[in-house]
């Protein structure tokens, strides 16, 4: 990971099917060199049946994008 980047940093998408877009990281997964941003990646994942939840439904999750897709915006936070 050449690029400090951490959770709350501002940054902005450079490669990938999200290219252009900016947001701020929620979540960092640093085993898998990816990072969670707010309104990018949401997706939502359907839930089977539990005991803890017997009706099942969707859920929303992150999708991560890879650190070498993003880049820190420079400026004033």
């Amino acid at each position: 990971m050449a690029q400090n980047l951490k959770t709350g940093d501002k940054v902005i998408v450079i490669s990938g099917g999200h290219k252009g877009e900016s947001g701020k990281i929620v979540k960092m997964d640093k085993q898998a060199n990816k990072a969670m941003i707010e309104g990018i990646g949401v997706v939502e994942r359907h839930v089977k049946a539990s005991p803890i939840n017997p009706r099942g439904g969707k859920k929303t999750v992150h999708l991560g994008i890879d650190l070498s897709n993003l880049k820190k915006m420079e400026g004033k936070k």
